[in-house]
């Protein structure tokens, strides 16, 4: 199976040429490290950096500099910087191409769960609300099974809802899954080299779809 950098790795493969990305706080912000060299991206952080690169080498950290996740990041050549209201304003007004968030459960109508646990202290909803409400394509990236063994891709989402019917596509460290919001139900696309659509089947606790031979991604 994957690790988060693996699944960063695959995600970075949806990203093309030309796109204003959105990377969200975990996994997410690993994507940025993925880039194709020689791809014109520019990567959007929420709080208000417009041409983020990779995350800096140690010893060369800037604490000015930093993503949605509070880490520290690096600029590329022609990045700017602007205030909150400036990026929430471009995401409402979708100029950005994708979305690549993080995710604690998807059901299989593609409703997202994502900012807040029952009886855990949280901050806040963050920018994920405004993100599902208006992305033009959104990407989940997120662990398929919990610590305690139980699959977080369901028939339908336990926790507080961040976004109804607004998932299309989920990559895990198991599988890259199409969701069909319309009927219902993860649609396998591609299974991560050495893991078998059985062990996917087993590990989704949502509606299941595979058709014919589920090639291995290619990374």
């Amino acid at each position: 199976m994957l690790d988060k950098n693996g699944i960063a790795k695959r995600i970075a493969q949806e990203i093309k040429d030309g796109y204003y990305v959105n990377l969200g706080i975990g996994i997410p912000t690993l994507v940025a490290n993925f880039i194709p060299d020689g791809m014109q991206v520019v990567l959007q952080s929420e709080n208000g950096l417009l041409g983020m690169g990779p995350f800096p080498y140690e010893g060369e950290e800037d604490a000015d500099l930093i993503n949605a996740g509070k880490q520290t990041v690096t600029m590329s050549p022609g990045a700017s910087v602007f205030d909150s209201a400036m990026s929430f304003g471009m995401i409402r007004a979708q100029k950005v191409d994708l979305t690549i968030l993080g995710a604690m459960e998807v059901s299989e109508y593609g409703d997202i769960a994502n900012w807040k646990i029952p009886g855990k202290l949280v901050k806040g909803m963050g920018g994920a609300m405004d993100l599902v409400a208006s992305a033009k394509n959104i990407i989940v990236a997120m662990q398929q099974v919990s610590k305690a063994g139980e699959s977080k891709l369901l028939s339908r989402c336990t926790l507080p809802l961040t976004g109804v019917r607004c998932i299309r596509k989920v990559i895990t460290e198991m599988a890259v899954f199409e969701v069909d919001i319309e009927n219902g139900g993860f649609h396998l696309l591609e299974r991560a080299p050495g893991v078998s659509v059985d062990e996917i089947r087993n590990a989704t606790a949502g509606r299941f779809k595979a058709s014919g031979m589920i090639p291995e991604m290619q990374l």
